[in-house]
Protein backbone atom coordinates (compact mmCIF):
# COMPACT_ATOMS: atom_id res chain seq x y z
CA UNK A 1 0.00 0.00 0.00
CA UNK A 2 2.82 2.38 -0.92
CA UNK A 3 2.00 4.57 -3.91
CA UNK A 4 4.90 7.01 -3.73
CA UNK A 5 7.61 6.96 -6.41
CA UNK A 6 6.43 3.71 -8.03
CA UNK A 7 5.68 3.13 -11.68
CA UNK A 8 1.96 3.00 -12.40
CA UNK A 9 1.12 4.47 -9.00
CA UNK A 10 0.21 8.04 -8.17
CA UNK A 11 -1.83 10.45 -6.06
CA UNK A 12 -5.00 9.65 -7.99
CA UNK A 13 -4.66 5.87 -7.72
CA UNK A 14 -3.94 6.12 -3.99
CA UNK A 15 -6.91 8.42 -3.34
CA UNK A 16 -9.22 6.22 -5.43
CA UNK A 17 -8.25 3.20 -3.33
CA UNK A 18 -8.81 5.02 -0.04
CA UNK A 19 -12.06 6.58 -1.22
CA UNK A 20 -13.39 3.22 -2.41
CA UNK A 21 -12.74 1.69 1.01
CA UNK A 22 -14.45 4.57 2.81
CA UNK A 23 -17.50 4.61 0.52
CA UNK A 24 -17.84 0.82 0.74
CA UNK A 25 -18.04 1.18 4.52
CA UNK A 26 -20.59 4.00 4.25
CA UNK A 27 -22.76 1.90 1.92
CA UNK A 28 -22.84 -0.77 4.63
CA UNK A 29 -24.14 1.88 7.06
CA UNK A 30 -20.86 1.67 8.96
CA UNK A 31 -18.89 4.40 10.63
CA UNK A 32 -15.45 5.11 9.18
CA UNK A 33 -12.78 7.07 11.00
CA UNK A 34 -9.31 8.03 9.82
CA UNK A 35 -6.08 9.50 11.10
CA UNK A 36 -3.99 11.54 8.67
CA UNK A 37 -0.43 11.04 9.91
CA UNK A 38 2.26 13.68 9.40
CA UNK A 39 5.92 13.10 10.23
CA UNK A 40 8.55 15.72 11.02
CA UNK A 41 11.19 15.94 8.27
CA UNK A 42 10.72 12.27 7.44
CA UNK A 43 13.32 12.09 4.65
CA UNK A 44 15.85 13.86 6.87
CA UNK A 45 15.27 11.42 9.73
CA UNK A 46 16.44 8.22 8.03
CA UNK A 47 19.06 6.53 10.24
CA UNK A 48 21.69 4.90 7.98
CA UNK A 49 22.48 2.19 10.54
CA UNK A 50 18.82 1.16 10.78
CA UNK A 51 18.54 1.30 6.99
CA UNK A 52 21.54 -1.00 6.51
CA UNK A 53 19.91 -3.44 8.93
CA UNK A 54 16.69 -3.27 6.86
CA UNK A 55 18.63 -4.00 3.67
CA UNK A 56 20.40 -6.88 5.38
CA UNK A 57 17.06 -8.40 6.42
CA UNK A 58 15.88 -8.14 2.81
CA UNK A 59 18.77 -10.32 1.64
CA UNK A 60 21.19 -7.75 0.20
CA UNK A 61 24.69 -9.17 -0.22
CA UNK A 62 27.61 -8.07 1.91
CA UNK A 63 29.11 -6.22 -1.06
CA UNK A 64 25.86 -4.27 -1.53
CA UNK A 65 25.69 -3.48 2.17
CA UNK A 66 29.27 -2.25 2.08
CA UNK A 67 28.46 -0.08 -0.93
CA UNK A 68 25.47 1.52 0.84
CA UNK A 69 27.52 2.00 4.01
CA UNK A 70 30.10 3.87 1.97
CA UNK A 71 27.38 5.83 0.19
CA UNK A 72 26.09 7.20 3.50
CA UNK A 73 29.49 7.78 5.07
CA UNK A 74 31.38 11.08 5.31
CA UNK A 75 28.59 13.23 3.85
CA UNK A 76 28.77 16.98 4.48
CA UNK A 77 26.67 20.01 3.68
CA UNK A 78 27.36 23.72 3.45
CA UNK A 79 25.59 26.97 2.59
CA UNK A 80 26.49 29.41 -0.16
CA UNK A 81 25.26 33.00 0.07
CA UNK A 82 26.37 35.97 -2.02
CA UNK A 83 29.43 34.11 -3.21
CA UNK A 84 30.53 33.11 0.28
CA UNK A 85 30.68 29.44 1.23
CA UNK A 86 30.26 28.25 4.80
CA UNK A 87 32.39 25.59 6.36
CA UNK A 88 31.28 21.95 5.94
CA UNK A 89 28.92 20.38 8.46
CA UNK A 90 28.77 16.61 8.85
CA UNK A 91 25.47 14.98 7.87
CA UNK A 92 24.84 11.76 9.77
CA UNK A 93 21.09 11.38 9.18
CA UNK A 94 18.70 11.48 6.24
CA UNK A 95 18.80 10.52 2.59
CA UNK A 96 20.78 12.75 0.19
CA UNK A 97 18.62 15.58 -1.14
CA UNK A 98 17.49 15.33 -4.80
CA UNK A 99 19.21 11.97 -5.20
CA UNK A 100 17.88 9.24 -7.46
CA UNK A 101 18.25 6.74 -4.63
CA UNK A 102 16.50 8.92 -2.06
CA UNK A 103 12.82 8.06 -2.68
CA UNK A 104 13.46 4.33 -3.07
CA UNK A 105 15.65 4.24 0.03
CA UNK A 106 12.97 5.99 2.05
CA UNK A 107 10.26 3.63 0.78
CA UNK A 108 12.35 0.65 1.91
CA UNK A 109 12.99 2.35 5.24
CA UNK A 110 9.34 3.10 6.07
CA UNK A 111 7.79 0.01 4.43
CA UNK A 112 7.33 -2.11 7.56
CA UNK A 113 5.47 0.66 9.38
CA UNK A 114 2.38 -0.39 7.42
CA UNK A 115 2.55 -3.85 8.99
CA UNK A 116 1.73 -2.32 12.36
CA UNK A 117 -1.73 -1.22 11.20
CA UNK A 118 -3.22 -4.55 12.28
CA UNK A 119 -6.91 -4.87 11.38
CA UNK A 120 -7.07 -1.22 10.30
CA UNK A 121 -6.33 -0.17 6.74
CA UNK A 122 -3.38 2.01 5.79
CA UNK A 123 -2.09 3.70 2.68
CA UNK A 124 1.16 5.58 2.15
CA UNK A 125 2.43 8.01 -0.44
CA UNK A 126 6.07 8.30 0.63
CA UNK A 127 5.56 9.60 4.20
CA UNK A 128 1.98 10.89 3.67
CA UNK A 129 0.01 8.27 5.57
CA UNK A 130 -3.68 7.66 6.19
CA UNK A 131 -4.79 5.09 8.77
CA UNK A 132 -8.48 4.22 8.75
CA UNK A 133 -10.98 1.65 9.94
CA UNK A 134 -14.74 1.10 9.87
CA UNK A 135 -17.51 -0.83 11.56
CA UNK A 136 -21.16 -0.68 12.74
CA UNK A 137 -20.21 0.53 16.24
CA UNK A 138 -18.53 3.93 16.53
CA UNK A 139 -16.98 3.07 19.90
CA UNK A 140 -15.42 -0.07 18.44
CA UNK A 141 -14.17 1.82 15.41
CA UNK A 142 -12.44 4.46 17.52
CA UNK A 143 -11.00 1.85 19.90
CA UNK A 144 -9.56 -0.12 16.96
CA UNK A 145 -8.22 3.04 15.35
CA UNK A 146 -6.53 4.08 18.60
CA UNK A 147 -4.87 0.67 18.98
CA UNK A 148 -3.60 0.74 15.39
CA UNK A 149 -2.41 4.33 15.78
CA UNK A 150 -0.47 3.35 18.91
CA UNK A 151 1.22 0.51 17.04
CA UNK A 152 2.09 2.80 14.13
CA UNK A 153 3.64 5.31 16.52
CA UNK A 154 5.74 2.61 18.20
CA UNK A 155 6.91 1.31 14.82
CA UNK A 156 7.80 4.85 13.71
CA UNK A 157 9.70 5.50 16.91
CA UNK A 158 11.73 2.37 16.27
CA UNK A 159 12.81 4.01 13.01
CA UNK A 160 13.46 7.34 14.80
CA UNK A 161 10.64 8.97 12.82
CA UNK A 162 8.94 11.73 14.81
CA UNK A 163 5.18 12.36 14.71
CA UNK A 164 4.14 15.93 13.91
CA UNK A 165 1.32 16.18 16.45
CA UNK A 166 0.12 19.61 15.32
CA UNK A 167 -0.45 18.39 11.75
CA UNK A 168 -1.73 14.89 12.51
CA UNK A 169 -5.54 15.01 12.51
CA UNK A 170 -8.63 12.79 12.67
CA UNK A 171 -11.79 12.69 10.57
CA UNK A 172 -15.05 10.82 10.97
CA UNK A 173 -16.59 10.11 7.56
CA UNK A 174 -20.35 10.07 7.84
CA UNK A 175 -22.98 10.69 5.17
CA UNK A 176 -26.19 9.35 6.67
CA UNK A 177 -25.65 8.00 10.18
CA UNK A 178 -26.57 10.27 13.09
CA UNK A 179 -23.73 12.48 14.24
CA UNK A 180 -22.55 11.50 17.73
CA UNK A 181 -22.97 14.04 20.51
CA UNK A 182 -19.44 13.35 21.71
CA UNK A 183 -16.45 11.75 20.02
CA UNK A 184 -13.81 9.89 21.96
CA UNK A 185 -10.42 11.48 21.44
CA UNK A 186 -7.66 9.76 19.52
CA UNK A 187 -4.45 10.44 21.42
CA UNK A 188 -0.73 10.21 20.80
CA UNK A 189 1.57 8.09 22.95
CA UNK A 190 2.60 11.34 24.66
CA UNK A 191 -1.01 11.96 25.67
CA UNK A 192 -1.89 14.74 23.21
CA UNK A 193 -5.41 14.70 21.75
CA UNK A 194 -5.63 14.81 17.97
CA UNK A 195 -7.98 17.38 16.44
CA UNK A 196 -11.08 16.22 14.57
CA UNK A 197 -11.37 18.13 11.28
CA UNK A 198 -14.22 18.51 8.81
CA UNK A 199 -11.97 18.62 5.76
CA UNK A 200 -8.41 17.70 4.89
CA UNK A 201 -6.19 18.11 1.85
CA UNK A 202 -5.06 14.55 1.10
CA UNK A 203 -2.54 14.18 -1.73
CA UNK A 204 -3.68 17.42 -3.34
CA UNK A 205 -7.43 16.69 -3.12
CA UNK A 206 -9.69 18.23 -0.47
CA UNK A 207 -11.76 15.56 1.30
CA UNK A 208 -14.64 16.50 3.59
CA UNK A 209 -16.32 14.35 6.21
CA UNK A 210 -19.54 14.11 4.16
CA UNK A 211 -17.63 13.33 0.95
CA UNK A 212 -19.67 15.98 -0.83
CA UNK A 213 -16.51 17.54 -2.34
CA UNK A 214 -18.02 20.96 -1.74
CA UNK A 215 -14.76 22.34 -0.33
CA UNK A 216 -12.78 20.88 -3.24
CA UNK A 217 -15.04 22.31 -5.93
CA UNK A 218 -15.22 25.69 -4.20
CA UNK A 219 -11.42 25.70 -4.10
CA UNK A 220 -11.20 24.78 -7.78
CA UNK A 221 -13.68 27.52 -8.64
CA UNK A 222 -11.68 30.21 -6.91
CA UNK A 223 -8.36 28.91 -8.21
CA UNK A 224 -9.52 28.79 -11.82
CA UNK A 225 -11.26 32.16 -11.71
CA UNK A 226 -8.06 33.81 -10.53
CA UNK A 227 -6.23 33.00 -13.76
CA UNK A 228 -6.22 35.65 -16.48
CA UNK A 229 -5.02 33.82 -19.54
CA UNK A 230 -5.82 33.17 -23.13
CA UNK A 231 -6.15 29.94 -25.06
CA UNK A 232 -2.67 28.44 -24.53
CA UNK A 233 -2.40 29.64 -20.95
CA UNK A 234 -5.86 28.30 -20.16
CA UNK A 235 -4.88 24.88 -21.52
CA UNK A 236 -1.63 24.91 -19.54
CA UNK A 237 -2.99 26.22 -16.26
CA UNK A 238 -6.75 25.95 -15.88
CA UNK A 239 -7.47 22.61 -17.55
CA UNK A 240 -4.81 20.73 -15.55
CA UNK A 241 -6.38 22.10 -12.36
CA UNK A 242 -9.80 20.83 -13.39
CA UNK A 243 -8.40 17.52 -14.67
CA UNK A 244 -6.35 16.67 -11.58
CA UNK A 245 -8.22 14.08 -9.52
CA UNK A 246 -11.47 14.56 -11.49
CA UNK A 247 -12.12 10.80 -11.44
CA UNK A 248 -12.25 11.07 -7.66
CA UNK A 249 -14.80 13.85 -7.30
CA UNK A 250 -16.93 12.70 -10.27
CA UNK A 251 -19.37 11.26 -7.72
CA UNK A 252 -20.12 14.71 -6.31
CA UNK A 253 -23.66 16.01 -6.73
CA UNK A 254 -24.68 17.51 -10.06
CA UNK A 255 -25.32 20.79 -8.25
CA UNK A 256 -21.67 21.03 -7.28
CA UNK A 257 -20.33 19.72 -10.60
CA UNK A 258 -22.43 22.29 -12.45
CA UNK A 259 -20.46 25.00 -10.65
CA UNK A 260 -17.29 23.68 -12.28
CA UNK A 261 -19.09 23.57 -15.63
CA UNK A 262 -19.81 27.28 -15.19
CA UNK A 263 -16.11 27.95 -14.53
CA UNK A 264 -15.17 25.84 -17.55
CA UNK A 265 -17.59 27.82 -19.72
CA UNK A 266 -16.21 31.10 -18.37
CA UNK A 267 -12.71 30.04 -19.37
CA UNK A 268 -13.91 29.29 -22.90
CA UNK A 269 -15.70 32.63 -23.11
CA UNK A 270 -12.52 34.34 -21.98
CA UNK A 271 -10.59 32.63 -24.76
CA UNK A 272 -13.18 33.20 -27.48
CA UNK A 273 -14.70 36.50 -26.27
CA UNK A 274 -18.08 34.87 -26.90
CA UNK A 275 -21.13 36.64 -25.42
CA UNK A 276 -22.53 35.36 -22.16
CA UNK A 277 -25.66 34.25 -24.00
CA UNK A 278 -23.70 31.82 -26.21
CA UNK A 279 -24.92 28.27 -25.66
CA UNK A 280 -22.36 25.96 -24.11
CA UNK A 281 -22.53 23.56 -27.08
CA UNK A 282 -21.50 26.43 -29.35
CA UNK A 283 -18.69 27.29 -26.93
CA UNK A 284 -17.26 23.76 -27.19
CA UNK A 285 -17.38 23.99 -30.98
CA UNK A 286 -15.53 27.31 -30.97
CA UNK A 287 -12.47 25.89 -29.18
CA UNK A 288 -12.81 22.23 -30.14
CA UNK A 289 -12.99 21.08 -26.55
CA UNK A 290 -15.37 18.46 -25.11
CA UNK A 291 -17.72 19.25 -22.24
CA UNK A 292 -16.30 19.11 -18.73
CA UNK A 293 -18.45 16.03 -18.05
CA UNK A 294 -16.99 14.30 -21.12
CA UNK A 295 -13.47 15.12 -19.97
CA UNK A 296 -14.15 13.44 -16.61
CA UNK A 297 -15.71 10.40 -18.27
CA UNK A 298 -12.78 10.12 -20.68
CA UNK A 299 -10.29 10.18 -17.82
CA UNK A 300 -12.38 7.54 -16.02
CA UNK A 301 -12.30 5.35 -19.13
CA UNK A 302 -8.53 5.75 -19.17
CA UNK A 303 -8.43 4.39 -15.62
CA UNK A 304 -10.59 1.42 -16.64
CA UNK A 305 -8.54 0.79 -19.78
CA UNK A 306 -5.23 0.88 -17.89
CA UNK A 307 -6.78 -1.46 -15.32
CA UNK A 308 -7.63 -3.97 -18.04
CA UNK A 309 -4.04 -3.71 -19.34
CA UNK A 310 -2.64 -4.29 -15.84
CA UNK A 311 -1.05 -0.85 -15.69
CA UNK A 312 -2.53 0.23 -12.37
CA UNK A 313 -1.60 -0.81 -8.81
CA UNK A 314 -2.84 -4.26 -7.76
CA UNK A 315 -5.04 -2.69 -5.09
CA UNK A 316 -7.12 -1.14 -7.92
CA UNK A 317 -6.98 -3.98 -10.44
CA UNK A 318 -8.24 -6.39 -7.77
CA UNK A 319 -11.50 -4.43 -7.70
CA UNK A 320 -12.30 -5.13 -11.35
CA UNK A 321 -14.64 -7.92 -12.42
CA UNK A 322 -15.34 -8.73 -16.07
CA UNK A 323 -18.95 -9.77 -16.59
CA UNK A 324 -19.63 -12.73 -18.87
CA UNK A 325 -20.95 -11.49 -22.24
CA UNK A 326 -24.41 -12.48 -23.39
CA UNK A 327 -26.07 -12.40 -26.79
CA UNK A 328 -28.00 -9.23 -26.01
CA UNK A 329 -25.47 -7.33 -23.89
CA UNK A 330 -21.92 -6.15 -24.65
CA UNK A 331 -19.12 -7.18 -22.33
CA UNK A 332 -19.08 -4.98 -19.28
CA UNK A 333 -16.66 -4.05 -16.52
CA UNK A 334 -17.79 -4.11 -12.90
CA UNK A 335 -15.81 -2.76 -9.99
CA UNK A 336 -16.55 -3.90 -6.49
CA UNK A 337 -17.40 -1.39 -3.82
CA UNK A 338 -20.25 0.96 -3.23
CA UNK A 339 -23.17 0.89 -5.70
CA UNK A 340 -25.11 3.61 -3.94
CA UNK A 341 -22.37 6.20 -4.29
CA UNK A 342 -21.55 5.00 -7.81
CA UNK A 343 -17.85 5.78 -7.73
CA UNK A 344 -17.21 2.50 -9.50
CA UNK A 345 -19.88 1.88 -12.17
CA UNK A 346 -20.04 -0.54 -15.07
CA UNK A 347 -18.69 0.69 -18.36
CA UNK A 348 -18.50 -0.92 -21.82
CA UNK A 349 -15.11 -2.41 -22.55
CA UNK A 350 -13.03 -0.39 -25.00
CA UNK A 351 -11.82 -2.64 -27.79
CA UNK A 352 -8.76 -1.44 -29.72
CA UNK A 353 -7.59 -2.98 -32.95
Amino acid sequence: MQSGFRAGHGCTSATLKVLNDILTAIDKKHYCAAVFIDLVKAFGSVNPHILIGRLDSLGFSNDCLAWFTNYFSDRVQCVKSEGLLSGPLAVSMGVPQSSIFGPTIFSVYINDVALAAGVSLIHLYADDTILYTSGPSLDTVLTTLQASFNAIQLSSRGLQLVLNTSKTTCMLFNQSLPAPAHLSNITTLDGSDLEYVGNYKYLGVWLDCKLSFQILIKHLQSKVKSHAAKHTLVKLTILPILDFGDVIYKIASNTLLNKLDAVYHSAIRFVTKAPYTTHHCDLYALVGWPSHHTRRQTHWLHVIYKTLLGKVPPYLSSLVTLASPTCSMPQQVYLSGHPQNQLFIWLPVLCCQ
